[in-house]
């Protein structure tokens, strides 16, 4: 199997997820407050020095491994995980919340 086929199946599955938990989210409601706490504790966690503790870390490991690997793409992915911890509560809450930030 070629590398570019396997990346195409794995775009695919991860459209498929990102569709199907997006459909499903859309029913959810938005009655009931039993998971304001959990939700709350854990964006406070990805945002806070947790989240940018795991970042670091993230950056870091993806560092020595590209420096062990010689290939940028471990420093790319590392990069990306950090980015992605560091902003993404703040999207998904704006994207699934119903209202835009203004």
């Amino acid at each position: 199997m070629s590398k570019m086929n396997k990346w195409v199946k794995v775009g695919i599955v991860a459209a498929a997820v990102v569709g199907t938990t997006a459909a499903i989210a859309g029913t959810g409601g938005t009655g009931g407050t039993e998971f304001t706490g959990a939700m709350t504790t854990i964006r406070d966690w990805f945002e806070g020095d947790l989240g940018r503790l795991i970042a670091v870390a993230a950056l870091g490991i993806g560092l020595a491994i590209g420096v062990i690997q010689q290939s940028i793409m471990a420093v790319v992915v590392g990069f990306a995980m950090a980015l992605a911890l560091s902003q993404g509560p703040g999207v998904v809450v704006a994207l699934l919340g119903g209202s835009l930030p203004m």
